[in-house]
Order: C-alpha cells, then structure tokens, then sequence
C-alpha cells in the first residue's frame, strides 16, 4: 500500500510540473469563453490539417488574403506557400486571460469529475489500470505513435492519370521518406469528398484517380498503400470526411450514379451556402457512412479509421431547419445545440461499433479542433462525452497547432487540458503538431507571433513536452509535404526542425 502511495503521490508531482509552469484550466472555463475571435480562413488543406469548415462570416477577419477556401481540387493545384495569414485547425481565440491560480496536486485517488460544457456531465475516471496496463508517465517511448498525414493534395500528385506502377513507386518513395525519419505510421486521406480512392459500393470513384468523379483508374490505390506501409512496417489508418460532398470551391457534378443524388431529392442531403452535406441528422446519411466504414475495414488490412473536424459546416439555424422542425413536431425537447450534438454522437458511437464488430483490433480516432469552445459551440462535437463514456472512440488527436507562447492557448497548457478531460484509461491521446507553420508568422498567437520563425526545435520540445501527459501515446504531423516538400523560403529552418525532431525519436 505504501508503494503504490507513493507512486501515486510522485506521478502527481510530475503531472503538476509537466511540460510547463502554466496553470491548468477546467474544461466547464474552455468551454464557455463568449468572446473568441474566429480565424475564418478555410476550407484550405493546403495549409493546415484535417481540414475544418467555413462558419459565421461575422467572425471572419477582414483581410481578403485569409478569406481563401479550398482550392477546386481538379483545376488548381495547391501550392505549398507556407501559410502566411494563418490557418489553423482551430480558430485562435483574442486573448481571454486564464485563471493565475497555481496547479493542484491531486491526492492519490482518481481525480473527480469535471462538469463538462452546459448540459453534459463528465463521470468519474475509469478504475486506475494496473501499473503494466496503464503507467503514470509514459516514460517509455518504444511504443510511441509517430504519424503523418497524407492529404488528398498529396495524392493527387501522387496517383492521378497514373498506372498501378507509377502510383505504386510514387507512394512508395514517400512511406520510404516516413520511414527514414524514424516515423512509424501513416493517415491517408481516402474520401475527401463522399468519394473514394478504392472501388466501392457505396460511393463513386473520387476525381483523385483520373481527374474526373467516378473514373476508374484500372487498380486499387488503397490496396497498394496497405501493402506498401504494411511492407516498410508501417502502420495505415483510413481517413475520412463523413458529411461533406462538396464545398463551395468544389462544384463539380456529382457523378452518374452517384447517391448524393437521391439524398438531396430525399432532404437526406443539404446544399448550403454553395457545397453539400449530409445531413446529419440523416439515418438513411448515417447508415450511409457508416456501411462505408464497415465496407473498408471488411475488405482492407488497415489498421485505423480516422476522422477530421469535419462536423457541421455552419451554426445557422437555416442549415438543418427542417430537420429540426420535423424533431420538435415529433414531441422532441433538445435545444438545436444539443440536438446536433446528439446527431453527431449517435454517429460517432455507430461507427465505432461498426469498426469494431468488423474486426476488433482496427482503432477508430478522431482528430477535432484543439479549441474546446468551437468544437462544443461551433461545430457541435462533444468531446467531453467522448472521452468520458466508453463506445466512442479509442484515441483523440486534437490539433494543436499553438507554439508555447501563444498568448491564448500555450502549447504546453492545452496539452495538459486536452490529457485532464479523457477519463477513460482505455482512451490514448495523439498530439497534432504543425510542422506547415515553421518559418511563418503565426498572426493570431498574439506574443507568440514569431515564434514559428525564431526557433527551430519547437517540434522536438512539443514531443517531449506532450510525453509527460498520462494519456499520450503519440503524435501526427500535419502534413507529408510540409515536412518533407517545403516551400524554398522556409525549407532550411524546416531541416533544422526536423533534424531536432530525429534527436528525440532515437
């Protein structure tokens, strides 16, 4: 008893000086900040990672530069300009300032609940793992999960109007490039746009392989990324856009066949504000989803599904208003807020069953925004609930994109929150890192502004930093290119960058 007391007693020490001296902010404060201002820059994946939607214009910055959405996929090519007038997963938010009060350590029980945003309620952390379950410390790092994503921009060069030989050597340089940098796993972007890059018998061929939507390349690009990470010991996840079909700087025609179609007569569907969406509120889009998460777990060797922070692409009550007045007709009691994020939850909940009723060893993680605020108020996720209550996902990968001197969100502070809201032990954190900002102006990091260009070991301290956090198990890098095709103007920083970060993974 005596030993496991002090190890209790020690691991709480470690986690009240981890990574920082800042002090730690409940979640019920992250999530009712009121007056954020909202970087309203994309639909842009050029720059910044799993990409995120276009919300209330009123909250957009003026400048006309940061007003560019995602570039038509087939027409224009992006270019890998480092991004200039920021592009964050997360929107940054002016500076409310955090509490002063110093860290608590905890006694040596399991830490209380936390009430989480408005209405959901955040239960007590699982029963503590044994100590070869579940360490205090990840001090081991053979484990660790080193993943990069593979945007649909990368593939795109990579695999369109090619045969199976010259996407197969294309795809292959690049795992071999993941290889050598010590990383251990890949993400690749595999329905960007309610299509897919293997044949499918829920969606159309997506333009990525010929250059036009429901064009057959002649092979399977998924079943030779598997056999090539799987052959360099890589591990693969699937990664996914579940409700967006079209953007408004994607309008090309849906393909002959294509469901969307009869989605959009059926109201199973929405065009708002120039794109598509599933409507999320959808069965008949739900099922949808998830029998193509279920169709590439059956056939495919991978070894995740992976979502972005793709969820409702608006907080207008116009979007979904139907839906929502046929709710309320039907006796419904939610308010709009919590009845999408219900939506969004029997979703999540259903694909993760689906995932592992297919094949039990496949993990199923979500990548949302590292802002708590606008995932809970903006794009209608709870968090919270998913990593309170089991049967949601198996790992969370906020996208924090925050140097540590970011005035709003320091790097090292929303780590540690991120690590504090999972009270599962079954549940790891990832960590996204920003290897597209070195060399740039961070603009809305107020302080921290030029941080991305006056340091070049940022990457390697977020690693080391984030491993000090109970639930940490690995970290992505956003994205292939940024890492290893750099513009010229930030390429010899972004070396640098990378030659610190092979320091820490030996």
């Amino acid at each position: 008893m005596k030993k496991w007391t002090i190890l209790l007693l020690t691991a709480a020490l470690l986690l009240q000086t981890a990574c920082s001296d800042t002090p730690r902010v409940s979640v019920a404060e992250l999530t009712q900040r009121e007056e954020l201002q909202m970087e309203e820059t994309l639909d842009l994946q050029e720059g910044y990672p799993a990409e995120r939607p276009l919300i209330e214009k009123e909250e957009t910055p003026k400048e006309d530069d940061e007003k560019q959405e995602e570039k038509p996929p087939a027409e224009e090519k992006p270019t890998e300009q480092p991004p200039q007038e920021e592009k964050p997963a997360e929107p940054i938010p002016e500076a409310p300032q955090l509490p002063a009060e110093p860290p608590v350590v905890e006694p040596p029980e399991p830490p209380q609940a936390e009430k989480a945003p408005e209405s959901t309620v955040v239960p007590p952390k699982e029963e503590a793992a044994t100590e070869e379950e579940k360490p205090q410390q990840n001090l081991s790092v053979t484990d660790e999960i080193r993943a990069v994503w593979f945007s649909y921009f990368e593939l795109e060069t990579m695999l369109q109007g090619k045969i199976e030989s010259a996407f197969t050597a294309n795809i292959g340089s690049a795992f071999d490039n993941v290889n050598a940098l010590g990383l251990n796993t890949v993400i690749v972007q595999v329905r960007p746009y309610a299509d897919a890059i293997y044949p499918s018998e829920y969606f159309p061929w997506s333009y990525l392989a010929t250059g036009t939507e429901g064009g057959d390349p002649g092979f399977d690009p998924l079943k030779v990324m598997v056999r090539e990470a799987h052959n360099r010991g890589l591990s693969i996840e699937a990664w996914i856009n579940p409700y967006r079909v079209r953007n408004a700087n994607y309008k090309k025609e849906l393909s002959a066949g294509n469901v969307v179609k009869e989605f959009l007569q059926s109201g199973d569907a929405i065009e708002y504000n120039g794109g598509i969406y599933f409507d999320p509120a959808s069965e008949k889009a739900q099922k949808l989803i998830v029998n193509g998460v279920k169709e590439i777990v059956a056939n495919y060797n991978v070894d995740g599904i992976h979502f972005d922070d793709y969820f409702y692409p608006t907080t207008d009550e116009d979007f979904d208003k139907r839906s929502y007045s046929a709710y309320k007709q039907s006796g419904g009691q939610l308010t709009l807020a919590d009845w999408r994020r219900e939506n969004v939850n029997r979703l999540v909940k259903a694909v993760y069953s689906a995932v592992h009723d297919t094949k039990n060893d496949v993990r199923f993680g979500i990548s949302p925004q590292g802002n708590l605020e606008n995932n809970y108020n903006k794009q209608f996720i709870d968090v919270a609930l998913w990593l309170s209550k089991g049967g949601y996902v198996d790992y969370i990968c906020p996208q924090i994109y925050f140097g540590f001197e970011n005035s709003t969100s320091p790097y090292a502070e929303t780590v540690a929150q991120w690590n504090d809201l999972i009270r599962l032990s079954s549940v790891d954190l990832l960590v996204g890192l920003a290897p597209y900002k070195v060399g740039t102006e961070d603009t809305w990091a107020g302080d921290g502004k030029n941080e991305w260009k006056s340091h070049s070991d940022l990457l390697s301290r977020m690693v080391e930093c984030a491993r000090e956090e109970q639930q940490y198990e690995g970290f992505v890098l956003f994205r292939y290119d940024s890492v290893f095709h750099p513009a010229a103007a930030v390429k010899s920083q972004i070396n640098k960058e990378i030659n610190n970060l092979k320091t820490v993974l030996e």
